[in-house]
């Protein structure tokens, strides 16, 4: 069972049933053992919940180092103070987040299946995890949006995309990612209809769990991932075909023209550059549908297979989702020189230097 936040989800029978074949000469260990109903704790020997440690505590730092050079980079250097870095650097903080204060409790939840934090942080974490899902996908098609108009329609691109616009798509990330993640935690309109099912089969003691029924699984879905995932991809092809019908219509004889009026060299730079960051945030793009897919389409499919999905299996996916978070650094590390240069300043402390800020990290 999944929610669109990245949320464990057990939903069914309640998961001390659901143990295989050899785990059951096993005693059962709970949460709370001394409370009636508490969630059944995670068995697994030693030899699997080390490398489970391992591997989760090796992301979250990754995801919070990778992130922080990514905002302090686009915060300190002057030269990397434009419209589609912030948007990048708005995203970044909302990867950050995720790995700092989300995916900590989720990898003790998710190795010992046990939460110790208590009901509202429950709903907290849970509003959170689903908040900056949904921001992160927001973020991606607003900056679908902002290179859409510098490859596309370069002669408007800074009347339509000005400071007001990029602020109003920042805040319509933040604001209604919010919205929606809140409202539906806190005011339990994802058990409109089920309570009864969810209190009785779902529900226990030492859990934090998020029920979907058909209804609510759909719409957070579509909400959260597949109509803005839709306008991306849709965004996207229209960037990808209208730069390869660009490049194939520079001719040498629009150079020489170019080159004898004194704009052709700056004006070449400009759209390759254009062309590059529209190529390199088409992969951020790519990434994010590929880790989060997988986790989605269990939100909308698995109320319609009666819960039928084990919750090791949601488990992976959430974890491959979150993921995502990570691997966006590293896309950026790829691809951007200037990023790479950047963080050779930042861990050599070169940034501590004065006027550093003004270091030219790539060509104009």
């Amino acid at each position: 069972m999944c929610d669109s936040s990245g949320s464990q989800i057990y939903r069914g029978v309640k998961e001390r049933n659901n143990y295989s074949t050899t785990f059951e000469k096993m005693p059962a260990q709970f949460c709370f053992d001394s409370v009636n109903g508490s969630c059944e704790k995670s068995i697994w020997p030693v030899s699997i919940r080390v490398p489970m440690y391992t591997f989760m505590v090796c992301t979250i730092l990754t995801t919070v180092a990778g992130n922080l050079v990514v905002i302090i980079s686009i915060a300190h250097f002057r030269q990397l103070h434009n419209r589609t870095n912030y948007l990048i650097l708005s995203m970044a903080i909302v990867d950050l987040l995720l790995g700092f204060m989300v995916m900590p409790y989720s990898m003790v939840r998710s190795v010992e299946h046990c939460w110790y934090f208590g009901d509202f942080f429950c709903k907290l974490h849970t509003s959170m995890d689903i908040m900056l899902s949904t921001a992160s996908i927001f973020h991606l098609s607003c900056i679908s949006v902002d290179r859409y108009y510098a490859v596309c329609d370069p002669l408007r691109y800074r009347r339509k995309i000005n400071t007001v616009a990029i602020l109003f798509m920042i805040c319509l990330s933040w604001g209604g990612s919010a919205i929606f993640a809140f409202s539906l935690i806190f005011l339990e309109l994802n058990l409109k209809g089920s309570e009864k099912f969810f209190h009785d089969h779902i529900s226990c003691v030492g859990g934090c769990f998020v029920f979907f029924n058909k209804t609510t699984g759909v719409m957070a879905s579509l909400i959260s991932f597949y109509i803005p995932g839709f306008i991306m991809v849709s965004i996207y092809g229209k960037v990808y075909c209208i730069a390869r019908r660009q490049a194939r219509s520079i001719t040498d004889t629009t150079y020489q023209f170019q080159f004898q009026m004194g704009l052709g060299e700056k004006q070449q730079i400009s759209r390759i550059r254009e062309r590059k960051a529209a190529k390199t945030l088409g992969i951020v793009m790519g990434v994010f549908l590929f880790c989060w897919s997988p986790f989605f389409f269990c939100t909308a499919t698995d109320p319609f297979m009666n819960y039928a999905m084990p919750p090791v299996l949601i488990d992976a996916l959430v974890w491959f989702g979150y993921l995502n978070s990570t691997f966006n650094p590293m896309v950026y590390a790829f691809f951007y020189t200037w990023f790479r240069r950047a963080l050779k300043m930042i861990l050599f402390g070169k940034v501590f230097q004065p006027e550093s800020s003004r270091t030219k990290l790539f060509t104009d």
